[in-house]
């Protein structure tokens, strides 16, 4: 297992504490802590250092939870994102190009790079590079956005559509 983190500490403490039907003050209270010890303004996110939970902390919730270590660490599993996956990256001025996706829609040719991406996401899912500011001040030069052709579109996203005659577009 690989260190862990701040925000997969803080989650497991979360979880553990929802598992019981408590919040994390109840769950401090049971196990002999100040009830504010795992209050969210004490653990230091945003601007302030990050605040760690001592192990003495850890060691009384988890002995008055009846919970190993094993387990609680397994809680912070959960939080990891998944292995990310390759998915093709091409540049939004070539996208429209002939040759660079299929009827359906989906990528196809060698003019696509890969780029991993740190999710499950869906089959199909691929990235576009903006270059230029003609997307601007929506997108800047320089910025990858993920397009999932599978996904039906809701009020309010940004869709990308390939005109018939080969304009590539973004619009709300």
């Amino acid at each position: 297992m690989s260190s862990l983190s701040h925000t997969e500490i803080w989650t497991a403490i979360d979880a553990l504490a929802r598992r019981f039907d408590m919040s994390p003050s109840a769950m401090a209270k049971m196990a002999g802590l100040d009830p504010t010890s795992f209050n969210r303004s004490k653990r230091g996110e945003g601007d302030t250092r990050p605040r760690w939970p001592s192990t003495e902390s850890l060691a009384k919730v988890l002995e008055a939870t009846g919970v190993g270590f094993s387990e609680f660490a397994a809680l912070t599993e959960r939080v990891r994102p998944p292995n990310p996956r390759a998915v093709p990256l091409i540049g939004f001025a070539q996208a429209g190009s002939d040759g660079v996706f299929d009827e359906a829609g989906a990528p196809v040719g060698t003019r696509w790079d890969q780029i991993d991406f740190p999710g499950l996401g869906e089959d199909g899912v691929y990235a576009l590079e903006i270059t230029g500011d003609a997307l601007a001040p929506l997108f800047r030069d320089g910025d990858r956005i993920l397009v999932s052709p599978s996904v039906e579109p809701r009020r309010g996203d940004r869709v990308v559509v390939k005109t018939a005659s080969g304009e590539l577009l973004v619009k709300e």
